[in-house]
Formats: C-alpha cells, sequence, structure tokens
C-alpha cells in the first residue's frame, strides 16, 4: 500500500505468516478432497492419467505444437506422406492427435502420397481401404486413381468407374496408366473381340513411351515391327526396342542395393547380363526355329541375330523390376481364388502381371508350346527372360479344348498370320 507522498509501507511478518498458514491450509484440504475422490480398483489409473492431463501446462495452459499453424503442419505431413515407404508410416502419425488426424487427411497431403502409403494386401482389403484409396483419388492422386481404377476394373467387376479412374490418371500423365489403357484397347477387355481399338492402343502406347515406359516402348516397337495397328516400319520398331533395353539395363545399374541383392542370389554379375548369345547355348528347337523366322524373315534376321542383348527383342537378362502394387493385388487376388477370375478365364502367364481375362479366350498364347497365355508383349517378353525360356517346347499342334466355336479360339497355325512378337527366339504370340 503507498500513501500519499509515494513511500510503501514494510511488510508485516505478521501478515506473511498469516497468508502462508491459509495457502497451506486450503492446498492440504485439496488434497484430502482429491485422496477421498479417487477411486480403487483399475479405475485408479486411468483416473490419475486423465487428472494429469487436465493440469494446466507451464507457459499460460499452451504448449509450442498448438502455437504452429497450420500451413507448417501441413507442409511436415506433406513431406511425410510422400516419402512414406509403407501404410503405418502414414496411418501412425494420423493416430498421434485430433489435429493429425483432421490435418492428415486434408486433400493437399492426401494428393502428395506415395504409392507405398495406400499399398494394400488383397487378403486386408475392406471398405475401409477402399475409402481410403478412394479420398486419395478424389484428392487428385495419380497413383490412387492407377491403383484403385485397375482394382475395380480387373478384381471387383466394375469396368466403368476402374476405367474412369485409370483415364484420369492417364490425363496427369501417369505412364503405367497409359500404358494400362493401350493393353485393354489392344485385347477389348470389359467388351467383345470387335471392341478393340488398335490405333488407340498405339496411341496410348506411344505416349507411355514418350514418358519414359518401358513396356510401353517394348510394345510400340514390336508394333511397329508388325504393323499392328499402324503402318509397319521395322527399322523406327528396332530403335524403341534397343530403347527399352537400354533403359531397362540403366535402370537396373543404377541402383546399387539391387545389383548387389540380385548378385548375391543369382550368383550372376554384370557382364552375364550383356553376354551375347550364341546359337550352341540354345536348345536345339530354338535354333530350328531361328532357321525358319530367317527363311520367313531375312530382314528381321539380320538385324536381331547379331547376338547383342541390346538389339534382341527380349534385351539383356537382367533381374525382374518389381512389381507394381496394383499388379501385386491382382496377383494375390485372384491366387486366393484359385487363379482365375471365373471359369474358362485364364490369367496373364507373367508372374508379375496379375491381369486376367474379362472374355474367353482374350489373350493370346505361345505359338512354340501353346501352354502360357499374355496379355501383352511386354508380358512376354519379360515372361520369356525369366521362367518361359527354359520352359518352351514345341509340340505338333495344341488344341483348346474350351473353343466356343466362334472361332476366336483357333489359333492361326505356322503358316497363317500372326500379330504376336516375332523375335530371335521364334517365340511368337498367336491368337488362342
Amino acid at each position: 500500500m503507498r500513501t500519499r507522498r509515494g513511500m510503501c509501507y514494510p511488510k508485516s511478518d505478521l501478515c506473511s505468516g498469516k497468508k502462508r498458514s491459509a495457502t497451506a491450509r486450503a492446498a492440504s484440504a485439496v488434497k484430502r478432497r482429491r485422496r477421498d475422490s479417487v477411486p480403487s480398483g483399475e479405475d485408479a489409473a486411468s483416473f490419475r492419467r486423465k487428472r494429469r492431463a487436465s493440469y494446466p501446462r507451464a507457459g499460460g495452459g499452451r504448449d509450442f505444437f498448438d502455437a504452429l499453424p497450420d500451413d507448417l503442419v501441413l507442409s511436415v505431413l506433406c513431406k511425410v506422406a510422400a516419402s512414406a515407404s509403407a501404410p503405418p508410416d502414414l496411418v501412425n502419425v494420423l493416430l498421434t492427435c485430433k489435429r493429425f488426424k483432421a490435418l492428415g487427411l486434408h486433400s493437399m497431403v492426401l494428393s502428395k502420397a506415395s504409392s507405398n502409403a495406400f499399398t494394400v494386401r488383397a487378403h486386408r482389403w475392406c471398405d475401409s481401404a477402399h475409402r481410403f484409396l478412394k479420398l486419395c483419388a478424389d484428392a487428385g492422386n495419380v497413383e490412387a486413381s492407377y491403383t484403385l481404377g485397375m482394382i475395380r476394373f480387373y478384381c471387383l467387376q466394375s469396368r466403368g468407374s476402374g476405367a474412369s479412374l485409370m483415364a484420369k490418371a492417364a490425363i496427369g500423365s501417369h505412364a503405367p496408366a497409359l500404358y494400362s489403357l493401350a493393353v485393354i484397347q489392344f485385347n477389348g477387355s470389359g467388351g467383345s473381340k470387335n471392341d478393340k481399338d488398335l490405333r488407340a492402343g498405339v496411341a496410348l502406347c506411344a505416349r507411355a513411351a514418350f514418358l519414359g515406359h518401358v513396356d510401353a516402348m517394348r510394345e510400340l516397337g514390336h508394333c511397329l515391327q508388325d504393323g499392328y495397328g499402324v503402318r509397319q516400319n521395322v527399322a523406327e520398331g528396332r530403335r524403341f526396342l534397343v530403347q527399352a533395353n537400354a533403359r531397362e539395363l540403366a535402370t537396373v545399374l543404377s541402383s546399387p542395393s539391387a545389383v548387389a541383392a540380385a548378385a548375391a542370389a543369382s550368383l550372376l554379375s554384370t557382364r552375364a547380363w550383356l553376354a551375347w548369345n550364341s546359337p550352341h547355348a540354345q536348345p536345339p528347337h530354338q535354333h530350328q526355329l531361328q532357321q525358319q523366322n530367317h527363311q520367313h524373315h531375312p530382314l528381321r534376321h539380320v538385324v536381331a541375330g547379331t547376338g547383342c542383348p541390346l538389339l534382341s527383342d527380349f534385351g539383356c537378362n537382367v533381374p525382374a523390376p518389381e512389381a507394381h502394387p496394383a499388379n501385386r493385388f491382382m496377383a494375390e487376388w485372384f491366387a486366393a481364388r484359385g487363379g482365375s477370375a471365373g471359369p474358362g478365364l485364364r490369367q496373364c502367364s507373367h508372374v508379375g502381371c496379375g491381369r486376367p481375362e474379362t472374355r474367353k479366350h482374350e489373350f493370346r498364347r505361345c505359338s512354340v508350346c501353346g501352354a502360357v497365355n499374355y496379355c501383352s508383349r511386354a508380358c512376354q517378353a519379360l515372361d520369356w527372360k525369366l521362367r518361359h525360356k527354359a520352359e518352351c517346347t514345341p509340340v505338333e499342334r495344341w488344341v483348346d479344348e474350351d473353343v466356343d466355336g466362334d472361332g476366336e479360339g483357333e489359333g492361326e497355325g505356322d503358316g497363317g498370320e500372326h500379330d504376336g512378337v516375332g523375335g530371335p527366339n521364334g517365340d511368337v504370340m498367336e491368337e488362342s
């Protein structure tokens, strides 16, 4: 208290002592009330946690996280979503607090999420996973649009919505979506044989090849070589095949971890990938097929018979590329259902594809053995290097017992024309 002259009265010890004693009595009374109100048993621990959470925080009852602006938190969450290597990396962030959950489901964060952030296994597919993929697709995530489109088109048999989602991703210059739409156009998937649009398939392949998609480059090269849906141009087709093989080799060599793992697993070195093919190292039937191929296509034999892997239709013996999450999902989905999408429907024989037929005899099969089926030339080329080269055995005549009588299941034979791959090994595909 101040006097008129601005002087202050000295503090009395008696008054301060009374004040401290009153404060101590009030604090002890509060402690007694809290002690009496604490329940016994298992509820005591939860009560203490709630009481600690209700205590006022230091610094005026507000921590530093609450003071961060939403724009800064959104920027951090976008980085987390884009660099996520598995779904738990993003899900654990959403489960941290209510603010993280609200901001983590923002369209800006979902649009930046990587393909690994919403990868789901086929045996764990549920409505919540479907809704989360739909949220990411609606937010403008092209990877989510492509993945959900493939699942809907092939697994859930919702052709219209699946194709529209893949088209949405293709508009965003997503190369795998462009190539998948090209495969649909080449095969007439989801419709009849008359729904094939070869020109549209070539145009989509050309766009995906321009974006650097290896399978699209290889597919476009074979189309140009065979005049399939486009005017025949052997030299331009060979150029695309060489570019596909070179890009495939460069992709493998640019990842040292993948090279080391593959070399340790298969005891192969990079020199083995570039080893030239020798006619004496091939099976006898393959050498005979090369001679037959030389009689029918002498120009192609001169160009492709040099033995250099980069000039081959099938490229170098590099390790298998990692399959896209959508292809892994389809492979697991149909493997759990007997390996087919329905009675009489076959699945692409390439293990990294997973595409099934949408109608009978949609895919083409190997004209040498007739035991494998492929949705595209790219899958046939990859499967030849990985597996089928050691298993393919020629037969006199293969007959499909499930022919419906509409002529679609008949092979053209050796003398008829075909629309498949004609490579140095003679392993071509014919319509089944």
